[in-house]
């Protein structure tokens, strides 16, 4: 689950699991596998709402 922190400047960060980064990574594989080239996949990805759950 990602983790957003403030820092005293006002700008966020966000800390992402190991989960998440696997599942980022694991959608990133499906669209390259269907995909011929570097701007294709980048189009194909564009398309895609891809959601980190939240932990406040």
């Amino acid at each position: 689950m990602a983790t957003i922190i403030e820092n005293l400047n006002g700008r966020r960060l966000i800390r992402v699991s190991t989960d998440d980064i696997i599942a980022l990574v694991r959608e990133y594989q499906t669209v390259q596998c269907n995909t011929k080239c570097y701007e294709q996949t980048r189009k194909e990805l564009d398309k895609k709402n891809i959601y980190l759950p939240e932990d406040l």
